[in-house]
């Protein structure tokens, strides 16, 4: 066992290890990965002396526990998982040092899905193609976490942030209002183009995962012909395949799609979908 590592005792439904991604290996058919609330990623790491690119992990709908080998800074932010350090309640959006053999416990958030932990250090997992991110769509990158798994730790950078820390979300709780930009297809929407999305209600569909939020409501009816040949995929496209139902891609998605994309999410609205619950409403605006 490393000198510094963590212990993993309990994961809860999904929990995985991000860093910014590997943006730049879609020729290679690999997704970008990386954390789906990036902001809430990167003020987990600047709380605890980390710099952006480190390794932290994303928790799903909480029930992780860990147990480091060392005193180790740790912060939680995303979504308001309750905290406690061997039963004693501690704070979120803040460091916090858990001594060397407690146990860190997150429960399940009551509003919000993803919550982010970071490690003073970062976790010191071997690198895939340049990123320590985990991808549960081609399965790049490590494994998802699993009970009593141990993960060794990098050494410190730098001192943790004052207590006096932000709040646990940069970014505050998701309006499901969603800006959107012309996509390559939008002809396929028909005479009303993007008017038409952004006049549709939608709900977050319970098959909504890190490879896409997959939305419900009243279909789209498309113009033209189905499938399209196979055209290079972005973060936040709104695909709509034949069901004419929408799926905004997000950091698992396929590098390569061949149903039409008509709009493309703005990427500071992209945090939304990775806190957006299965039934809470989706509703597109065009971005001005």
């Amino acid at each position: 066992m490393s000198a510094r590592s963590v212990e993993v005792l309990a994961t809860g439904p999904l929990c995985t290890v991000q860093d910014q991604g590997r943006a730049g290996s879609e020729h290679l058919g690999v997704p970008r990965a990386g954390p789906l609330d990036r902001p809430a990623a990167a003020l987990a790491n600047r709380l605890v002396g980390n710099p952006p690119g480190h390794a932290l992990l994303e928790v799903t709908l909480g029930g992780l526990a860990l147990r480091p080998t060392a005193a180790t800074w740790v912060a939680v932010t995303g979504a308001a998982a309750p905290v406690g350090v061997d039963g004693r309640a501690v704070g979120l959006g803040r460091a916090e040092l858990v001594p060397a053999g407690a146990v860190l416990r997150l429960g399940a958030p009551g509003a919000g899905v993803r919550s982010y932990v970071a490690l003073a250090g970062g976790l010191d997992v071997t690198p895939v193609l340049g990123s320590r991110a985990t991808d549960t769509l081609a399965g790049v990158g490590p494994p998802v976490l699993a009970e009593g798994q141990v993960l060794a730790l990098g050494t410190p950078t730098a001192p943790p942030a004052p207590l006096e820390a932000p709040a646990a979300s940069p970014t505050g709780r998701p309006t499901g209002l969603l800006r959107v930009h012309p996509g390559p297809r939008p002809e396929r929407l028909g005479p009303r183009g993007l008017a038409g999305l952004c006049a549709t209600s939608y709900v977050v569909g319970a098959e909504s995962n890190r490879v896409g939020l997959r939305l419900e409501g009243p279909p789209l009816g498309l113009a033209g012909a189905g499938e399209l040949p196979s055209e290079g995929m972005v973060l936040g496209a709104v695909q709509v395949p034949p069901s004419g139902l929408p799926v905004v891609f997000l950091a698992d998605h396929p590098p390569t799609g061949g149903y039409p994309v008509v709009a493309v999410v703005e990427a500071a609205d992209l945090w939304q979908c990775a806190q957006l619950r299965p039934g809470e409403p989706v509703r597109f605006t065009r971005a001005r």
